[in-house]
């Protein structure tokens, strides 16, 4: 009676060995090319593909990198989304025969970046990345870029619909210093680059 609860315990642990992470395939990060403006489209097409062919243990994240940028139109403060690379993104996989053929036949990817030798992308390149997807939701940027000297009319605030010129910018706090008239007098003002539309 004793040997058929060993042979229990055993295929138990033939089991758990299969299922442990361990025995899952090393992945890293690849750069994908993609038609520009189709990175969303050739995801989900990837990951149907990955899917319907039973890799989905060779597969892990699908990037493809966005930001949330702020834009006058009209007016108007509009916020949209912005690709950090357009026409590209950047897959965690296991790379072999099968699923490098997989990727590479997807429709809107014309390939891996290194073509048939694509090399991988090292992780602390990729932790990089992600932490500005998550900075660029959290805070919107400005898509107008400003310099010294431009002329911007102010659309927001205490100062809105009066014209000013940059004195300086700070775009790492999407802040710039422009010189407005108040009461006659030059004044210098700190603004929000969202404040602010070129003139």
């Amino acid at each position: 009676m004793d040997n058929p609860t060993a042979e229990q315990g055993s295929s138990d642990v033939v089991e758990s060995a299969v299922d442990s992470p361990a025995a899952a395939p090393a992945m890293k990060w690849y750069i994908v090319h993609t038609y520009s403006g189709h990175e969303n489209k050739a995801k989900l097409t990837l990951l149907e593909r990955v899917r319907n062919q039973g890799l989905t243990e060779f597969f892990g994240e699908i990037l493809v990198p966005t930001e949330s940028v702020m834009e006058m139109v009209k007016g108007q403060r509009r916020t949209t989304t912005r690709k950090f690379f357009p026409g590209y993104m950047f897959v965690q996989m296991a790379l072999d025969d099968r699923t490098f053929h997989l990727v590479k036949n997807t429709p809107k990817i014309t390939g891996f970046l290194g073509g048939t030798k694509p090399t991988a992308v090292p992780e602390r390149e990729i932790t990089g990345v992600q932490s500005n997807i998550t900075e660029g939701k959290a805070k919107p940027k400005a898509r107008v870029v400003f310099e010294a000297g431009d002329t911007v009319r102010v659309v927001d605030g205490p100062f809105a619909s009066q014209s000013a010129v940059i004195e300086d910018v700070k775009a790492d706090k999407q802040k710039i210093k422009v010189k407005l008239s108040m009461l006659g007098r030059a004044t210098s003002v700190e603004l929000d680059f969202s404040q602010v539309e070129k003139a």
